[in-house]
């Protein structure tokens, strides 16, 4: 008797250490590594900018009206005309030159200030070949009209057999002639051309990209042209710049629209 009682108390002993080694071994065993949860994504949209509405358009041409930009009689319809007065717009605030009024561009005219001119003093014209605009500068110093224009495009080109560099040289000219209607060069047509070095003018071209392409000449939109030419006079300033920097005047191609 006393001897079963032994081997029952051995038993148990055994269960109860083989109980606490199975225990331990689970709790030490490494646990399987699963997938990394993925974050959890917001179910809302994201909301879209408020489109522009007929009024928010005639706001846009009227304020580019205020500030300068030359956009030809405030009537609503968003032409020709008034893309362009948007692309010098762009230009001058450093945008993306689109000629499409964004909401983004919208709330920015809102906010926009008058462009300052390079330089102050009697009227003069200024050409900044980097942001490739022209403003047209009163004697009290306010910037009165902005155009978008395209200088040359710094390519070679070939004319009457002598090769040259398409550039519109940084410097300090004057109006030196002007010629209503359309002139005849050996590169192309200029309409109301106001020559300021030689044959290189500002004129009118049907073509006025947003980047640089010209032979040397400063492009204007055609609508701008004649009454442009009105406004200046012969002997008037023309300062061509580049980051606010002149050089002295280089030769320039002739006729290089």
């Amino acid at each position: 008797m006393k001897f079963r009682k032994h081997i029952i108390v051995f038993a148990a002993l055994g269960m109860l250490i083989a109980f606490f080694n199975d225990s331990a071994a689970q709790s030490v065993r490494p646990r399987k590594v699963g997938s990394t949860p993925k974050p959890e994504t917001s179910s809302r949209k994201s909301v879209r900018p408020k489109a522009l509405t007929a009024r928010d358009h005639r706001a846009a041409e009227q304020r580019l009206a205020d500030l300068g930009y030359w956009t030809g009689p405030v009537d609503g319809r968003w032409d020709a005309t008034s893309r362009f007065a948007l692309v010098a717009f762009q230009k001058v605030e450093g945008l993306k030159r689109t000629g499409s009024l964004s909401r983004a561009d919208y709330d920015r005219l809102m906010l926009a200030d008058r462009p300052t001119p390079h330089e102050t003093g009697p009227a003069h014209v200024e050409v900044d070949l980097e942001r490739q605009v022209l403003y047209l500068v009163d004697d009290a110093g306010t910037v009165t009209h902005i155009l978008p224009v395209s200088t040359g495009s710094g390519k070679l080109f070939t004319s009457q057999g002598v090769t040259r560099e398409a550039r519109t040289w940084p410097g300090r000219y004057k109006i030196r002639q002007k010629i209503a209607g359309w002139k005849k060069s050996p590169l192309g047509r200029m309409y109301y051309p106001n020559y300021f070095m030689w044959g290189t003018a500002i004129h009118g071209y049907p073509s006025v990209p947003t980047r640089p392409a010209s032979h040397g000449c400063v492009r204007i939109p055609m609508f701008a042209a004649r009454p442009f030419s009105r406004m200046v006079q012969v002997g008037m300033d023309v300062i061509i710049h580049r980051n606010g920097v002149t050089i002295p005047n280089a030769q320039i191609a002739d006729d290089g629209n």
